[in-house]
């Protein structure tokens, strides 16, 4: 298959993008920056300059493609307190490609996130009846069942939904939050800290994608999860010994202070489940658990 992905040379499509090659395919990647170039053909893919902003380049690519996987995010404009304007821009892209792939029976794959439940985790059923008037981070998942609603005309649709996607080299979250106790000399967790993180190694998600795109049906919303959940708690019990640092609790007041941004991702309760993805797709990781490769100590290299 001839596939073009967005987001190819950030964290997950660094991941992905050889996984594809390795399996055959033929990838081409959106690349608005030299360096996202470089990366790119460095990984075996050709290359097309743009960004998700480019919207016909992105009906030019998609109409050529046999599979679309679009992992873009304006990451560096939603945590600076932008988050509308980011979701707006991946929703303009979303309709661009579904508008152009609508009848063709091609793939579209989105990048999204597991819904919060702050209880029992999270399923593949969840987070479907948001409505079309959410609002803040609950417009993200309208853009997913746009996508999902594009079966119904012909497009072999699906929503991949990440929790925190771990592993070496990662610069996301889970480094984020070292930084944040490293600055304070505090391995915190908020509150009681019993709140939980969900997780998958970056390599298992890209795995993950690479079974959908050969194989998900449409309208496949898939959970792309190895841990269902990690008690933050125990997170900063392991970043505490590795950094040399106590560990302790923060109050929920206190929390923006010590994590900034990240204290809203870490006030919940995130776990979610992949049963019926794996049961879908065969797919089973493979790669270290998400305590188990902070263990491995790469987080705390200076």
């Amino acid at each position: 298959m001839r596939v073009f992905i967005t987001g190819g040379s950030g964290w997950i499509g660094s991941g992905v993008v050889p996984a594809l090659i390795a399996a055959g395919h033929e990838v081409t990647g959106l690349a608005r920056s030299d360096a996202s170039a470089a990366a790119l053909t460095a990984a075996g893919a050709a290359v097309r300059r743009g960004d998700i902003g480019d919207l016909a380049v992105l009906r030019e690519e998609s109409l050529a493609a046999d599979a679309v996987v679009h992992l873009a995010f304006r990451h560096d404009i939603a945590f600076s307190g932008r988050f509308d304007e980011a979701v707006d821009a991946d929703r303009a892209a979303a309709e661009a490609i579904g508008e152009a792939l609508a009848g063709t029976g091609k793939v579209f794959g989105l990048a999204s996130g597991v819904p919060v439940t702050d209880g029992a985790a999270a399923t593949e059923a969840d987070g479907h009846d948001l409505g079309t008037d959410a609002s803040g981070p609950a417009r993200r998942f309208a853009v997913a069942e746009y996508v999902l609603g594009l079966a119904e005309r012909g497009v072999r649709s699906m929503v991949f939904r990440f929790p925190i996607v771990y592993g070496a080299g990662d610069p996301g979250f889970t480094a984020t939050m070292i930084q944040a106790d490293r600055d304070k000399g505090l391995a915190a967790w908020i509150g009681e800290g019993t709140n939980r993180w969900s997780g998958v190694h970056r390599d298992d998600a890209a795995e993950l994608i690479r079974l959908a795109v050969e194989n998900a049906p449409a309208g496949s919303t898939l959970h792309v999860v190895g841990d269902e959940g990690v008690a933050i708690r125990d997170l900063a019990a392991v970043v505490g010994e590795r950094l040399g640092i106590p560990t302790g609790s923060v109050a929920p007041e206190d929390a923006a202070a010590h994590f900034g941004w990240l204290a809203g991702f870490l006030a919940h309760d995130r776990a979610a489940s992949s049963e019926a993805t794996r049961a879908l797709l065969g797919w089973r990781p493979e790669h270290p658990s998400f305590l188990a490769d902070l263990e491995e100590g790469h987080y705390f290299k200076s």
